[in-house]
């Protein structure tokens, strides 16, 4: 029997899952690890916390399930985009990882605007604004702000490729991973060579592109694995995601609300937004691209409230305190921008607002106004596809959120359009599985792997009765945005 294996390294936990080739998830674990945020603007990680989270997963799906390593197939890896981690010429880390959050590039990324443009930036690389979370802006601040690491530099990865270096020792990177890199020519499939001139860095120091769920070599590092088995690369986390969903025609919208909230619309060719508001990836199969507006915080939202003020309730226990309080906080809105705002509007110093407080409202009212602020959000860029004339009637909800019932009844009230929740939970582990498992032969095509692999579950309609006081709100949410944004 093959298996398949994942590997998905998010902004705050890393998850591994084992799958069967009929889409069952028979073991799933999850490392959980703190950001350091020594300064504002300031977000960083050991890359070797990736790294010992990965062995840690590992070492716990192999003891769970006791399955032969012989039986591993092949070992997917995915992982969050634009952080990124700098090694020298000995493969260690030169300093900690710059994490996607990190906004300390401001500088940086003004001068890449001055000198490319933002119009040719979009042209090229898919991205709509020059942002200073890109892994170019980073570059630019190490060379101005770390020389000495800058020089050092012998190869400049994201997380997915630091650990495929980790386990097969070898540089190998995904295309759909590097789109927001902005130095990853989109439609040309390459390395965007002007970009890397201004930034002063080589392609010898950048991973080997590879399609998504080719092989980029046999697991090499001693973790309990066999040395047959074959590691493959896969898109970013929402693509992989949207693959997990069968997202892989034109047609279909999924949404995903982890730590950010992403939203993914494919389509048959590039499709470039006139005012340059949605940013265009590549997707997982060659020759589609995706749209794919999102924004930087969503669930993180709520982690921070149940870290710093849940009191030890668990999410559970925040999603009971919050189905208690009627549809609209009472007038309490939450404006989601804790890292800044990119979709619809691109603003990095855009911040979180609560608005409306009054003394009526107490611990669970906020905790709404969490869930609803995201679907808030969610509503802004789908109505935002809808003008670029892609419409859709229902939505795909993965992500850690579509566990919630709560959730997802407040998304599918708001959006005024049913939500659609797959059978398996963990749609990016899966599309990850599904691809691993086509590039080494278990599958003859995507095509074939999605219809064995995926299912849908139940789909939530919207209620009614919550049209009005929900398009009020989302009324008052666009017009706050407006006003101090």
């Amino acid at each position: 029997m093959s298996l398949v294996l994942t590997l998905d390294a998010g902004t705050t936990s890393l998850k591994g899952a084992l799958f069967d080739l009929s889409g069952g998830l028979l073991c799933s674990r999850v490392h959980e690890y703190s950001l350091d945020n020594p300064a504002p603007d300031v977000v960083e990680l050991d890359p070797e916390v990736y790294w010992e989270a990965a062995r840690t997963v590992i070492a716990e799906i192999l003891k769970e399930t006791a399955v032969q390593p012989e039986s591993i197939t092949a070992l997917g890896v995915t992982s969050q985009g634009e952080t990124l981690i700098v090694l020298d010429r000995n493969g260690k880390p030169l300093r900690k990882a710059i994490v996607w959050l990190d906004n300390r590039a401001k500088a940086e990324a003004d001068l890449i605007r001055q000198e490319f443009g933002r119009e040719r930036v979009y042209q090229v690389t898919g991205q709509q604004d020059i942002v200073p979370g890109w892994p170019a802006a980073k570059i630019l601040w190490l060379r101005q702000h770390e020389p000495a690491v800058f020089k050092a530099a012998s190869k400049f990865l994201m997380v997915e490729d630091y650990l495929i270096y980790r386990l097969t020792g070898t540089f190998a990177t995904d295309h759909a991973l590097n789109p927001s890199t902005l130095y990853y020519d989109l439609c040309r499939g390459g390395w965007w060579d002007e970009m890397l001139r201004f930034l002063g860095i080589s392609t010898g120091q950048l991973p080997l592109l590879l399609n998504s769920g080719e092989v980029a070599g046999t697991v090499v590092a001693e973790m309990g694995l066999s040395q047959k088995t074959r590691v493959t690369v896969a898109p970013i986390d929402q693509v992989a995601a949207a693959v997990g969903a069968g997202n892989i025609a034109p047609g279909m919208v999924t949404e995903t609300t982890g730590c950010a909230l992403a939203v993914c619309a494919t389509v048959e060719h590039p499709v470039y937004d006139p005012k340059m508001r949605i940013g265009l990836y590549r997707h997982a199969v060659p020759g589609l691209f995706v749209l794919l507006p999102w924004i930087p915080t969503a669930g993180m939202i709520l982690r921070w409230f149940r870290d710093e003020f849940g009191e030890g309730l668990d999410y559970a226990a925040l999603s009971a305190a919050a189905a208690a309080i009627p549809p609209g906080s009472e007038g309490l809105i939450l404006l989601p921008h804790f890292s800044g705002m990119n979709s619809p509007d691109i603003n990095p110093e855009a911040k979180g607002v609560f608005y409306g407080i009054t003394t009526a409202h107490r611990k669970a009212h906020f905790i709404r106004a969490v869930l609803e602020s995201v679907a808030f959000a969610l509503r802004d860029n789908v109505e935002l596809l809808d003008e670029s004339g892609i419409h859709c009637r229902e939505v795909t909800s993965l992500g850690g959120a579509a566990r919630s019932p709560l959730w997802l009844q407040i998304k599918a009230d708001i959006l005024q359009r049913s939500i659609t929740v797959m059978r398996c939970e963990e749609t990016t582990s899966l599309g990850t599985a599904i691809l691993s498992a086509v590039g080494t032969g278990l599958f003859p095509g995507i095509g074939e792997a999605t219809k064995a692999m995926v299912r849908s579950t139940v789909t939530i309609s919207p209620n009614p009765d919550n049209r009005d006081v929900y398009n009020a709100a989302f009324r008052q949410y666009r017009d706050l945005n407006r006003r101090l944004f």
